[in-house]
């Protein structure tokens, strides 16, 4: 293919018309389609993070106000109780801080190990898997929230609007924008 510089082209100057579409063939395809996938990261990264919040604060509402069918099938749980209450606690204010992106990593942390116990002290014991022992929820949550402890809220979060989060959201863009420099700049354009 060749290159141009025809206004009336979708191709930029310079660049093929595989490429300005992701449609060629090879790595000239992959590359685009790689560009616009890591440029949605942060979007994809902060939609998972509300989907997870959401859940979680679900579960805890459930058992500490008896919403949504309540705790364990109707009902609440009763107050002050260890480890249900404690945990129900937990699900609701961590679940609510992850969803809106607010103080995230030390939220998701939280949750993160409230789930580990849950999972080693109520339901391992009954068998090795989580198929296996109803712990399938707690892995999950577990290992989801463990994720955000170290990829960070993502877009769309409250922690971008405040201070630490502002500044370190302005850093990750930058470092992306350094990146994607060094990408463009190792990937050579053949004609």
């Amino acid at each position: 293919m060749s290159t141009t510089s025809n206004p009336g082209n979708p191709a930029k100057s310079g660049e093929t018309a595989a490429t300005s579409t992701g449609t060629g063939t090879g790595t000239e395809g992959t590359a685009g389609l790689v560009a616009r996938l890591n440029q949605a990261q942060p979007y994809a990264l902060g939609l998972f993070r509300i989907v997870v919040g959401l859940l979680f604060a679900c579960h805890g509402a459930a058992s500490l106000f008896g919403v949504l069918g309540g705790a364990h099938g109707g009902g609440t749980v009763e107050a002050g109780t260890w480890p249900g209450w404690y945990a129900a606690v937990i699900q609701l204010v961590a679940g609510g801080l992850v969803l809106l992106g607010l103080g995230t990593r030390s939220a998701a942390f939280l949750a993160s190990g409230s789930m580990a116990y849950a999972y080693f002290k109520v339901h391992q014991p009954e068998a090795l898997f989580p198929l296996q022992n109803g712990g399938e929820p707690s892995a999950l949550f577990c290992w989801a929230f463990l994720l955000l402890v170290f990829t960070g809220p993502g877009a769309l979060a409250l922690d971008r609007l405040f201070g630490a989060g502002a500044r370190n959201g302005a850093a990750v863009t930058a470092r992306g924008k350094k990146t994607e420099e060094r990408e463009e700049q190792a990937t050579p354009i053949t004609a």
